[in-house]
């Protein structure tokens, strides 16, 4: 028995919004996965190292030390951050050219057109997610309101790019204008959203909890209190990036939930999904 598509061009509350995403992911989590591991996969693999090297500089980083004998430090620091803005801007496109795919085929995703669609989005994507980072940054750095502020409808900018095929600049602009009269509402929606993703990724932090409370209890009277360092280990860093390469796979929920809270205010907006349906019922007399 076939399942019944789930109707995305349509308005929704929060509740509906977490339900759906979350129902998204169960029903297409093999296909997506498949096509994630092409697009995504090689750019997650560089993460994976930036998220090793770094780990294993941090280790012997501590407040005692001196800046000037950590630049290893800093230059991974550097590359982690690189890589992960790459990764995000890749993983977020993905997922939404996937999204849009299962909307336009009736619930069927097609993996040529998510491939197809990244490969024209990918350097406006990466500029896209650049510069809404400078803006956030920006906007925390003189107060920290006004980047909360900005972080809402930025964070919906890479939505709009893809599905209504705009450029960056024009992505940013419409997304201001989506979350006009919305804002709260759209700041609940991701709110909520982050706050369940979060605390699953939570679940993964336990084994370095538990680690560090060995470590504690093993090796607190030989720890060095001039190398703070010397309390972690290769089991620090395999843990750290273990759970860390996790979190990362399942804050690509996030962009699902996205999609949906985008189409909520473009529904609400524009009216876009009721004048599909309207059509269809032409379409099928």
């Amino acid at each position: 028995m076939n399942q019944v598509p789930i109707k995305i061009r349509k308005q929704r509350d929060i509740g509906e919004i977490i339900s759906t995403t979350f129902k998204f992911v169960r029903e297409n989590f093999k296909t997506s996965s498949l096509i994630m591991l092409k697009v995504v996969g090689p750019i997650f693999v560089l993460l994976i190292a930036a998220v090793a090297f770094y780990s294993y500089t941090a280790i012997d980083v501590s407040i005692f030390t001196q800046t000037t004998e950590n630049s290893g430090f800093f230059i991974s620091l550097g590359l982690l951050l690189l890589t992960y803005m790459i990764y995000v801007a890749v993983m977020s496109g993905t997922i939404y050219h996937i999204v849009q795919s299962y909307a336009n085929n009736a619930g069927e995703i097609i993996s040529s057109e998510v491939t197809s669609g990244m490969k024209q989005d990918f350097g406006k994507l990466i500029l896209l997610t650049f510069i809404s980072w400078i803006m956030v940054f920006i906007g925390l750095f003189f107060l920290v309101v006004t980047g909360i502020y900005l972080a809402v409808p930025l964070s919906l900018a890479a939505a709009v790019m893809v599905f209504e095929r705009k450029g960056v600049f024009d992505s940013i602009s419409t997304a201001f204008k989506l979350i006009k009269g919305e804002w709260w509402m759209t700041f609940a929606a991701m709110l909520c959203i982050g706050i369940i993703i979060y605390l699953v990724g939570l679940v993964f932090q336990i084994p370095i909890i538990i680690y560090y409370i060995f470590k504690i209890f093993t090796s607190l009277d030989q720890m060095s209190a001039a190398d703070p360092g010397s309390f972690f280990g290769t089991g620090y860093v395999i843990l750290s990036v273990i759970s860390t390469v996790i979190q990362y796979i399942i804050y690509a929920i996030l962009p699902i939930g996205f999609s949906l809270i985008y189409f909520n205010l473009n529904e609400i907006k524009n009216f876009t999904g009721t004048y599909e349906s309207i059509d269809n019922l032409g379409k099928r007399d």
